[in-house]
C-alpha cells in the first residue's frame, strides 16, 4: 500500500453562515468501528442541533471505504460535498462530522453546498498532517565504542531508538522506516567490516508527521 496522509489530532472549527451556525470536527479513525464511535460521541455532544452530518474516508490511496449522509438536509447539499472537500485533501483514515444549528433563514440548496463545502474545508486545510508509513523494528548488539557513531546513523535515517540495554556489549532495539533501512544497514557493515547488522524483529505501520 502507498504511503497516504492522514490527520494527526483531533480539530474543530465553527463558522457563522446567515444566522445558522456550523461547527466542523475532523478527526482520525482507522476503521470504520471508530468512525462510527466518533460520529456517536458528536451527535450526542450536540444532541440539540438541527444536523449532524458524517462523513469518513478510512483507507487511502487506491483502498478506501466511503461514507456520507445528508443527515436530514436536502438530498446532495450537505454530506456529498463535505465528502468531495475530504477526498481532494489527499487524507485518508478521516471521519468529520458538521453540526449546524438552523438559525431561522433557509440557504437554499446553493447556499447549503457552499456552507457545508467551506466548514469542511475549514478543519481539512488546517490540521496537522501524518503520513503512514511501513517501518521495520530492529535488535543489534553493539560494543560501546561505536554508540554515538550508531546513534548518527540512525537519525541520519530518520530513525529512532526505542531501547538500549547495557547488560554486556549494548543491546539496541530501533525503528526505520522500511525504504531507510538498507542505507542503515551499509553504513552498520562499513564501521564494522561486515559484523555487525541490525535483526528484523516486526514490521508494522506508524503515522509520522509530515
Amino acid at each position: 500500500m502507498k504511503p497516504y496522509l492522514v490527520p494527526l489530532t483531533e480539530i474543530r472549527r465553527e463558522q457563522m453562515v446567515i444566522n445558522s451556525r456550523f461547527i466542523a470536527t475532523l478527526a482520525p479513525a482507522f476503521s470504520i468501528d471508530e468512525a462510527r464511535a466518533f460520529m456517536k460521541r458528536i451527535r450526542e455532544e450536540f444532541a440539540d442541533a438541527s444536523h449532524n452530518v458524517p462523513i469518513y474516508i478510512i483507507g487511502g490511496g487506491n483502498t478506501v471505504t466511503e461514507y456520507f449522509s445528508d443527515d436530514g438536509e436536502p438530498s446532495g447539499t450537505s454530506g456529498k460535498p463535505a465528502l468531495t472537500v475530504l477526498r481532494g485533501s489527499g487524507l485518508g483514515d478521516a471521519v468529520l462530522v458538521i453540526t449546524r444549528y438552523f438559525g431561522g433563514t433557509l440557504l437554499g440548496t446553493g447556499g447549503l453546498v457552499k456552507a457545508y463545502t467551506e466548514a469542511a474545508q475549514s478543519v481539512v486545510n488546517v490540521v496537522e498532517r501524518g503520513r503512514r508509513v511501513p517501518v521495520h523494528v530492529t535488535m543489534m548488539a553493539i560494543p560501546y565504542n561505536l554508540l554515538e557513531r550508531v546513534r548518527l546513523f540512525v537519525s541520519k535515517n530518520q530513525g529512532k531508538v526505542l531501547g538500549e540495554d547495557y547488560t554486556g556489549d549494548i543491546t539496541l532495539t530501533l525503528q526505520f522506516p522500511v525504504d531507510n533501512f538498507e542505507v542503515f544497514q551499509k553504513d552498520m557493515r562499513e564501521i564494522s567490516a561486515g559484523k555487525i547488522q541490525a535483526e528484523v524483529i516486526e514490521t508494522k505501520e506508524e503515522i509520522v508527521k509530515v
